[in-house]
């Protein structure tokens, strides 16, 4: 039995990264990662955005902070709904590991899972782009002036304002879809409850095929 709920809330994993973020969830490790932000991390805690994406809102938030090895690291949280996860993102330069990865669904107890279960992070800092230039945009949260920044290979464009918090992100465009800023907010608490219990995926079920979670 306790197999079955334990599957059934993988399922409800996949389904909370398919639905309302599946324009920000990506394809990575055995098919799944959070939503791929990028912009300029500005690290307060407490502080964090609501965007708007096709299928609904994911709130982004910061809520603690922790020395990893030396290196300074972030509890990002993401709230879809009424699920949350939240990683512990390791910042070195413009390069960003996830050493911790918990999720707790509606009514239930929290889980932790494989980082590796989510691919790789991108950078910490989106100026590894191009610089298109410098916009005023206008969304829902009000009207901000803008740093664009394009990828490389043309793959996403993000408009950033130093003062949205966590990332900076007002804006972003990719391949799988588009994230719009609708409010800032404060005192933002952690929403993961209780101690997470490891989560081991059921024999036979050692990865999701390509194609279930939308790609980058």
């Amino acid at each position: 039995m306790r197999t079955l709920r334990t599957l059934g809330f993988f399922v409800t994993v996949l389904l909370m990264v398919a639905g309302p973020a599946a324009a920000q969830f990506g394809r990575g490790g055995p098919g799944m990662r959070p939503p791929q932000v990028r912009g300029v991390l500005n690290p307060v805690v407490g502080s964090g955005a609501v965007y708007q994406t096709a299928n609904g809102e994911v709130e982004i938030s910061l809520v603690g902070k922790e020395d990893v090895g030396g290196k300074p690291g972030y509890w990002v949280q993401i709230g879809v709904g009424q699920m949350y996860m939240k990683n512990l993102t390791v910042v070195d330069g413009k390069n960003m590991t996830v050493s911790r990865m918990i999720m707790q669904p509606p009514g239930g107890g929290p889980m932790e899972m494989s980082p590796a279960m989510f691919g790789a992070p991108p950078g910490a800092d989106v100026r590894e782009g191009q610089l298109v230039g410098t916009e005023s945009v206008t969304t829902p949260a009000g009207t901000f002036n803008c740093e664009h920044y394009r990828a490389n290979n043309g793959s996403w464009e993000a408009w950033i304002a130093p003062n949205v918090p966590p990332w900076g992100l007002v804006k972003s465009k990719s391949e799988s879809g588009e994230m719009t800023l609708l409010r800032t907010i404060t005192g933002v608490k952690d929403r993961i409850t209780g101690t997470p219990q490891k989560f081991e995926l059921p024999p036979g079920f050692g990865g999701i095929p390509e194609g279930v979670i939308p790609g980058r």
